[in-house]
C-alpha cells in the first residue's frame, strides 16, 4: 500500500481539477431530474476522460515538454500558431480567472452549510468573509512551491471528497441493480439532452489536457514510467468519475423537485437520512470547490509560462504572479457577489473553439514518430480518439451557441 500511494503522480490533481462545484451541480441536478437514468452519460465521459488524459500524460514523459510547447514547436503555419497560442491563453488564463470565484464560492457552500454564512454587511454593500478563508487556504497551498507538496494536499482533499460522496450515496440505500441499468443502459427521458450533454462537457475539460502534460514531468522523466502514469490516470480518473456517479446516486434519493445545488441537496437530505449526511455532502462540496480553486490557477500559470516560453518554476516570481491575479479575482469576485458575465461569456466561446481543436491537435501529434518516436497512437487509440474528437466538436459548438441563446 506504501509504494501504491509512492506511485501516485499527477493523476488525482486532474480528478481535484474536474471534480469542482459545476461538475457537483450538474450531477446533483441530474440525479434529482432523471434519477440513474443518466449514469451511462457519465461512465462515457469517464472513458473519454481516460483516453485523452493518457494520450497527454504519455505525450508529456516522452517530450518532456508541456501541450502548449509542443504546439509552438510542431504547427510550422505563423499566423496558425499565433491563433492557437492566443486561443490557449484566453481560454485557460481568462477562462479560469473568470470561473475561479464559481470555484471558491462552491466550497464556501459547502462550509455554510455546516457553519452558517460569514456575511459582513453595511448600507453599500455585503462582503463575504468565507471568500477570504478559501482564498488563503489555497494561496497558502500553492506560494509553498512544491510539486510534491501539492500532490500529497490535492490526494488528501480527493480521497476525503472520495469518502464524503461515497458514505452519503450509501447512506441512502440505493438500489444497486437500477444502478447497474443505468450504467449499462443508455437510455435519454424527454428534456434530458442539454443535462447528458453537460455532463460530459464538464468532465471532458481542455485545461486537463495542458495541467496533466505539465504535471507528468515533475514527477516522471523516462519511458519505462510509462505504465506508472497510464495506471495513474486509469486510476484517479475512475476515481473521479465514482465521485461525480455518487453524487448522481445520492441526488436521486431526494424526492423534492426543488433543488439548484449541491447545498440544497445537503439541506434536502437531512430531513430524510439524518444530519450526518448533510454533513457528508457539505465537507465533500467543500474539497471540490477547494481542489478546483487550487488547480485553475496552477493550469494557468502552467499554460502562461509555456505559451510566453518563461524558464521559471513553482517559485518563480512570473509563474506566482499569475496564479495570485487569479485567485485573487476569484476571491473578489466571490466575497461581492459580483460576477464578469461577459468575460464569462467570452472565456465560453473561447473554450467552445478550443476545446475540439485541442482534440484534433492533440490526435495529429499523438501519431508524430518526430514527437513520439515508437510511443505513437495505436488504431484503437486513434479510433477511440476521433470518437471523442466528435463529441467534443458537438460540445464545442453547443457552448459557443447557448453563450448566444441560440441552444
Amino acid at each position: 500500500m506504501k509504494n501504491w500511494f509512492k506511485n501516485l503522480g499527477p493523476g488525482p490533481l486532474i480528478a481535484a481539477a474536474f471534480i469542482g462545484p459545476g461538475t457537483v451541480t450538474l450531477c446533483t441536478l441530474a440525479g434529482v431530474n432523471f434519477g440513474f437514468n443518466l449514469l451511462w452519460a457519465m461512465l462515457l465521459s469517464i472513458v473519454g476522460t481516460i483516453f485523452l488524459q493518457e494520450m497527454a500524460a504519455r505525450l508529456g514523459i516522452i517530450s518532456q515538454k508541456g501541450l502548449s510547447e509542443i504546439i509552438k514547436q510542431e504547427i510550422k503555419n505563423p499566423i496558425f500558431k499565433k491563433v492557437i497560442i492566443g486561443l490557449i491563453l484566453v481560454a485557460i488564463v481568462v477562462g479560469n480567472a473568470s470561473y475561479e470565484a464559481g470555484n471558491i464560492s462552491g466550497g464556501i457552500l459547502g462550509l455554510e452549510t455546516i457553519f452558517g454564512q460569514w456575511i459582513v454587511k453595511n448600507s453599500y454593500f455585503s462582503f463575504n468573509l468565507m471568500s477570504i478563508l478559501v482564498g488563503v487556504i489555497a494561496f497558502a497551498m500553492l506560494y509553498v512551491g512544491s510539486y510534491k507538496f501539492l500532490e500529497k494536499a490535492l490526494i488528501s482533499f480527493v480521497i476525503l471528497m472520495s469518502l464524503s460522496f461515497f458514505i452519503t450515496a450509501i447512506i441512502t440505500k440505493p438500489n444497486l441493480l437500477q444502478i447497474i441499468n443505468g450504467l449499462l443502459i443508455p437510455k435519454l427521458p424527454e428534456q434530458s439532452l442539454l443535462t447528458v450533454i453537460g455532463l460530459i462537457g464538464t468532465t471532458v475539460v481542455p485545461y486537463n489536457l495542458f495541467l496533466h502534460a505539465s504535471l507528468v514531468k515533475e514527477k516522471w522523466s523516462t519511458s519505462q514510467d510509462l505504465k506508472l502514469a497510464k495506471r495513474d490516470t486509469f486510476i484517479a480518473v475512475l476515481l473521479g468519475g465514482f465521485i461525480s456517479i455518487a453524487i448522481i446516486i445520492s441526488a436521486a434519493a431526494i424526492s423534492v423537485k426543488e433543488v439548484s445545488n449541491a447545498a440544497d441537496l445537503a439541506l434536502g437530505l437531512a430531513p430524510l437520512y439524518g444530519d450526518f449526511a448533510k454533513y457528508f455532502l457539505s465537507i465533500g462540496l467543500f474539497a471540490a470547490g477547494i481542489t478546483s480553486a487550487i488547480t485553475a490557477p496552477l493550469a494557468a500559470a502552467y499554460v502562461a509560462k509555456e505559451c510566453f516560453g518563461w524558464q521559471s518554476n513553482l517559485k518563480s516570481t512570473k509563474f506566482r504572479a499569475v496564479w495570485m491575479t487569479i485567485l485573487i479575482l476569484g476571491v473578489i469576485f466571490s466575497s461581492v457577489g459580483i460576477k464578469p458575465i461577459e468575460i464569462i461569456k467570452f472565456a465560453q466561446i473561447a473554450n467552445g473553439l478550443l476545446l475540439p481543436i485541442i482534440t484534433a491537435i492533440l490526435l495529429w501529434m499523438m501519431n508524430q514518430k518526430s514527437v513520439l518516436g515508437s510511443f505513437t497512437n495505436s488504431k484503437i487509440q486513434n479510433n477511440v480518439g476521433f470518437f471523442i474528437f466528435l463529441i467534443t466538436l458537438f460540445l464545442g459548438i453547443k457552448m459557443i451557441l447557448k453563450v448566444f441563446n441560440f441552444f
